[in-house]
């Protein structure tokens, strides 16, 4: 139980959106980046990063109130803990991403059910990234962030060595890099839509990159990763996609789901908030123990464990 007053716990949900969007622009500006060396006064920083001063200084004045950036002394700011997370590209592109296209799909949210990012932009989330080269760009940066704790997890699967890894939906294929770095025998497949932005020489020798739709088929592989892919569809087409990879699969092949297992009760998890997102964007869902069970049961897998954040299953 909290000992904040409720009127303290109302406040900080409400003025979410503000965050959210004031970091997003400090985060297209660049204001860590300029602030890498050291403090600098708000005149000197709005010139560098090509904003209005007085407006520069409110929104870092706020961010600093929750601890992203510092105000050293009166108009000078600094860098913190947090705000130097935005010198990694991952935490700048989800940012932008955060306060841009998710932000004004979040304000569309209603209880319909239905997914407000169609009725803003006019077509499907896909689609328009499709359409829009830098935003898919961003994109797969963003989904770069947490690769070494997802690395982590993979390195806890007990791995047989000379498997074919499928990385599905894996965009630039820097989690497989990563994964088949400390495994030589392994080799590996990175399967994602032609529009997704990559580096093929930087993936080496043992990955190949396929272009393709989870949805129509998948490369043949004995073990096949799907990286927070499932959360963004709705049950039914959730189960499209498994059926698609059991038919392409042979017997036996493995299944792994980096993906969040929603707790139940009141305890918190980010992935509660976050299932509002994807319901939001597309309609997806974060889902809890039980709905992974039901899902998995009903599309030919066998679970075999279960924990947030890594999910292993076999094709019976």
């Amino acid at each position: 139980m909290s000992n904040r007053a409720p009127e303290s716990q109302l406040w900080d949900v409400l003025r979410g959106a503000l965050g959210t969007r004031a970091l997003s622009i400090v985060a297209d500006l660049g204001v860590a980046e300029a602030l890498a060396e050291g403090p600098r006064s708000v005149a000197d920083l709005a010139q560098k990063v090509r904003a209005d001063p007085d407006t520069l200084h409110r929104i870092l004045r706020a961010l600093a109130s929750d601890g992203v950036f510092a105000e050293e002394e009166p108009g000078t700011f600094r860098n913190t803990d947090a705000s130097k997370q935005l010198l990694h590209s991952g935490w700048v592109a989800f940012a932008h991403l955060f306060g841009g296209a998710f932000y004004q799909a979040v304000g569309g949210l209603d209880a319909s059910g239905k997914p407000a990012f169609p009725g803003l932009y006019d077509t499907d989330f896909w689609s328009w990234l499709a359409d829009h080269p830098d935003e898919r760009a961003v994109f797969d940066r963003a989904m770069e962030q947490g690769k070494e704790q997802r690395v982590e997890r993979l390195d806890r699967v007990e791995w047989r060595g000379d498997e074919t890894v499928v990385d599905l939906g894996g965009g630039n294929g820097s989690l497989l890099v990563a994964l088949l770095q400390p495994q030589p025998g392994l080799r590996g497949i990175v399967f994602d839509l032609p529009e997704t932005v990559r580096d093929e020489e930087l993936l080496g020798e043992r990955i190949e990159f396929v272009e393709g739709s989870f949805f129509q088929s998948v490369p043949e592989g004995d073990v096949y990763v799907l990286s927070t892919i499932l959360h963004d569809w709705d049950d039914e087409r959730a189960a499209a996609i498994l059926r698609t990879i059991h038919t392409g699969a042979p017997p036996g092949a493995r299944l792994l789901l980096l993906e969040s297992v929603v707790p139940t009760g009141n305890e918190p998890g980010g992935g509660k908030w976050l299932d509002l997102l994807m319901l939001a964007l597309f309609a997806g869902r974060e889902r809890n123990e039980g709905q992974w069970r039901t899902l998995l049961d009903a599309t030919g897998f066998d679970l075999e464990s279960i924990e947030d954040g890594l999910i292993q299953a076999r094709c019976r």
